[in-house]
């Protein structure tokens, strides 16, 4: 699972089994229609996994995450990813 930063600081999520032809393909325009249109990319994140099923469960965890959570993944800061943590579950009691 990885995650690119996109121009304008915007972030792409992905998951691949050779994460160094998917950046080529990605700063190419080739990866994905989001990357084409917010070139260039870098690599700012990268997670292995023995499965590729593994790294697309964690991809799609991650893609639900707001943009300041991704920043504190990208950074290191595990504390903080509980307090980022957002119910986004609009019928929990208040």
């Amino acid at each position: 699972m990885y995650i690119l930063e996109c121009a304008k600081g915007c972030y792409y999520t992905g998951s691949t089994k050779n994460p160094d032809k998917r950046l080529a393909l990605h700063q190419n325009g080739q990866g994905s229609n989001y990357t084409r249109r917010n070139l260039p990319v870098r690599l700012v994140y990268l997670e292995k996994f023995q499965r590729i099923d593994e790294a697309f469960h964690r991809e799609k965890q991650v893609q639900g995450w707001s943009h300041a959570k991704k920043e504190a993944l990208i950074a290191g800061n595990k504390g903080m990813l509980h307090e980022l943590a957002v119910c986004r579950n609009e019928s929990r009691s208040k």
